[in-house]
């Protein structure tokens, strides 16, 4: 996915904000205060938004949907 990613999951930005579906937000660890208070910083966040680099993947969580915001901008040209 063209995510930018910047601080590199140090979680120091909010340039990985993704919004997750519904039905899968539910099934993910709670955010931590800190990416809370980075999720303050991201434009159009929703009620399922979350730091993509704070999610981590296991086989449970084969078929995760998640969508990249619309006023997210790519600095690398994707």
């Amino acid at each position: 996915m063209p995510l930018e990613g910047t601080c590199e999951g140090q979680m120091a930005c909010s340039t990985c904000h993704v919004i997750v579906a519904q039905d899968w937000f539910g099934k993910l660890p709670e955010a931590s205060d800190d990416e809370e208070d980075m999720l303050d910083l991201a434009a159009d966040v929703q009620p399922t938004s979350r730091l993509s680099c704070q999610i981590l993947l296991t086989e449970e969580m084969d078929g995760l949907e998640v969508r990249i915001p619309s006023d997210s901008h790519d600095m690398q040209g994707y």
